[in-house]
């Protein structure tokens, strides 16, 4: 059988794809140690290593625990931070996928002379002879679909990749791990970054960081002052709650301005826009455009693909022209555009634009 390695998580879906690859390979088991805290669960903790490791024993598979917390915090930690200061939204979770578990986990298993890497997320990988390209497509059940995660991978990641719960629901894995007697099987899915288990960004920030975030104003599109603020890091894009200041309406943040301090505010309408810039694109099912291409895109993770027009703007950059106005485009997020229900590619979110 060709050989294959598992990255398991510590939880039931990495815990399922075992049982589902078993037979088709020779598995080794593998666990990513992230970061340092004892005392804390979550993905690429302690914790988690231990419970994957139990599920290797159980099942009689060799379990190997690899220390990525020096390649964890210098690819994913620190530019989550960085990009934080500068008033972007990022998703750390896309650069640990691209980094870490595509990254360095993949190159661990080619030194080994292991071909191929699993993983548990909900994804079909596709290959198109026409073109010679690999490609993602949505999970079967889309209500579990992540790939979004997943659009940066190159062909060489796709080509090493093996992905055995896309055509499976969540119950569906939960009742494979529960009939194994899996210690995994009821385990409750993370919702959080791991390395901020409470939600409390700016509690993270504070203790990563030294840099100082400066207080500064709360403004109108038109620049007219409405208060103060402490930080920038304090806020985020769409964010209605915890403002710290009323104003008889509802007010929502519409931008933040790094270098001059500032939190834009306004009503929940100027949230809407037709027009979104994005760069530091990546291509999988299309090589890449020279003309606009009519694509579904996404611009967060938890948001149902929308119809609109990709059109080139220059070098790395497009311009994703929606048919009806879109909600909250967050500058350092990212935006990934379907065709139908292949991954045609994606990047990040620079800023929302005027109409022309």
């Amino acid at each position: 059988m060709p050989e294959l390695m598992m990255a398991m998580s510590g939880g039931v879906d990495s815990s399922a794809a075992l049982l589902l690859l078993k037979e088709q390979y020779q598995i080794t088991g593998a666990t990513m140690l992230l970061y340092s805290p004892s005392d804390q669960q979550g993905c690429g903790s302690f914790r988690e290593a231990e419970d994957a490791k139990a599920v290797a024993d159980k099942l009689g598979l060799p379990h190997l625990i690899l220390d990525f917390r020096t390649e964890f915090r210098r690819r994913v930690m620190e530019p989550f931070s960085r990009d934080y200061f500068r008033g972007e939204t990022p998703n750390p979770c896309i650069e640990c996928n691209r980094y870490l578990k595509f990254g360095a986990l993949l190159e661990e298993a080619l030194k080994r002379n292991i071909p191929y890497l699993a993983t548990g997320h909900y994804v079909r990988k596709g290959y198109d002879p026409a073109s010679g390209r690999y490609y993602l497509y949505k999970a079967a059940d889309e209500s579990k679909d992540q790939s979004y995660v997943l659009y940066h991978l190159s062909q060489r990641q796709l080509a090493h990749a093996v992905f055995p719960l896309g055509e499976y629901t969540k119950p569906q894995i939960r009742a494979l791990a529960e009939q194994a007697g899996l210690v995994t099987a009821k385990k409750k899915d993370s919702q959080d970054i791991c390395f901020v288990p409470d939600g409390d960004y700016v509690g993270f920030l504070r203790r990563f960081d030294s840099r100082t975030c400066p207080p500064g104003k709360f403004i109108d599109r038109q620049g007219r002052e409405l208060g103060e603020h402490p930080g920038i890091i304090y806020y985020t894009v769409g964010q209605r709650k915890g403002l710290g200041v009323t104003f008889g309406k509802p007010m929502y943040v519409l931008a933040k301005d790094a270098a001059r301090h500032t939190v834009t505010l306004g009503e929940n309408q100027e949230l809407f826009s037709r027009r979104v810039l994005v760069n530091r694109l990546c291509w999988m099912y299309l090589p890449g455009i020279t003309e606009p291409v009519r694509v579904q895109a996404k611009l967060r993770y938890n948001m149902k693909e929308q119809p609109c027009t990709l059109i080139p703007h220059g070098s790395d950059q497009v311009v994703l022209e929606f048919d009806a106005p879109q909600r909250a485009a967050a500058p350092g997020q990212s935006a990934v555009f379907y065709l139908e229900d292949k991954v045609a590619g994606g990047g990040v979110i620079v800023s929302s634009l005027p109409e022309e």
